[in-house]
């Protein structure tokens, strides 16, 4: 499997098919094998790359010390695109949505078009009225008790207290022994990820000029945060259609995976060819290296 290797720590991704490159963001938790079915579908007409973020599937760790923020994870997805001889189209759920929202916001150039499947971008709450805050105050518990976990090594227990609050009560039970055991290993850098999203500096202003095409996809069943983020978002981005998928929740991607694919394979169909606003696609990044590699997803 290709990677690339930015500031010294290597990131693998998937690559399949052919035409306008599509970037696939996966959420917390997951990896790159989230989007199987959805590659299958673009890959005869799209380009399509799904990396594994940092500490999931089989990139490694994120190399770094001090604070982790939204903008390092961004920089790896900034490096394939801008490797790419074309702007590209960006599909983000969850962490991944939060990610893709900061990649657009300081490099829409790069950018055909965007979906975003409940971004995890808590950081856009703050300052909001009493629905926001409660909003926050609600994720933020959880992430508190994620961190707590992870202090004391209760990793399983961790890991539980977050797959029952964005699945339901009894989810994380109901998962093999096998996979809580390999979902648990991963405890370290979901806190990260709440520590990213919850921390970023951005607020819902600073993305009134993001003007790409943008598909914001929602559970009609999904927990308030998330819901409250992309209602949020409907209402600022200039050029952002919103659509909500009854009797779904947070991850509709897996659960009503053929309803979500056919919306995100039309917001691409309806912006394909679109053109970049800048020419400039191959900027030099500091430290970055691409090679290819044998490699498998998680």
């Amino acid at each position: 499997m290709p990677r690339i290797e930015l500031y010294g720590s290597s990131v693998e991704y998937h690559e399949q098919g052919s035409g306008e490159p599509v970037v696939l963001l996966h959420a917390s938790g997951s990896s790159n094998a989230q989007w199987r079915a959805l590659i299958e579908r673009l890959s005869p007409r799209y380009r399509v790359i799904a990396p594994d973020l940092y500490g999931y599937g089989a990139s490694a760790n994120w190399p770094g010390r001090g604070a982790f923020c939204l903008g390092h994870e961004a920089a790896v997805v900034r490096a394939l695109l801008e490797r790419l001889d074309e702007p590209a189209h960006m599909v983000g759920h969850s962490y991944g949505g939060a990610v893709a929202l900061n990649v657009a916001r300081l490099r829409g150039e790069l950018l055909r078009s965007l979906t975003v499947i409940e971004p995890v971008a808590f950081h856009l709450l703050r300052g909001g009225d009493a629905t926001d805050a409660a909003a926050l105050g609600e994720i933020s518990a959880i992430a508190g008790a994620v961190a707590r976990a992870l202090a004391c090594g209760d990793y399983a227990g961790g890991c539980g207290r977050f797959v029952d609050y964005w699945s339901g009560p009894g989810a994380w039970a109901g998962i093999p022994a096998a996979k809580r055991e390999a979902l648990a290993a991963r405890l370290g850098k979901v806190a990260l990820d709440f520590h990213a999203t919850l921390n970023e500096p951005v607020r819902l202003e600073d993305l009134r000029t993001l003007a790409l095409p943008t598909l914001i996809l929602q559970g009609a069943c999904s927990p308030l945060p998330t819901r409250r983020i992309c209602e949020r978002l409907a209402a600022v981005l200039p050029a952002a259609q919103s659509k909500t998928i009854e009797g779904a929740g947070h991850l509709a991607p897996v659960t009503h995976r053929d309803q979500v694919n056919a919306l995100i394979a039309a917001h691409l169909d309806s912006n394909a060819g679109r053109v970049s606003r800048r020419p400039e696609l191959r900027a030099a990044v500091s430290g970055t290296r691409v090679s290819s590699a044998a490699g498998s997803v998680a």
